[in-house]
């Protein structure tokens, strides 16, 4: 199962990391120490996606032009 949330990066020690919400780690049973993949992407890569896929937040509803055609 894929998901898709927002998380601050935080210094962990000298490290950097992310912390994943208990409720996702539940959903798609993670266990500790077991190995996940992870895609990163940056807000405006992200936007960009959406805007391909048509998933961004108040898009227009796919409306026909002419309604003969189909």
């Amino acid at each position: 199962m894929e998901s898709l949330f927002k998380v601050k990066v935080r210094r962990i020690g000298t490290s950097f990391g992310v912390l994943i919400p208990k409720k996702l780690l539940k959903e798609n049973k993670i266990k500790l120490g077991e190995e996940i993949e992870i895609a990163l992407l940056k807000r405006q890569k992200l936007e960009a996606i959406q805007k391909l896929i048509g998933i961004t937040k108040g898009a227009a509803p796919f409306r026909r032009e002419h309604a003969d055609r189909f």
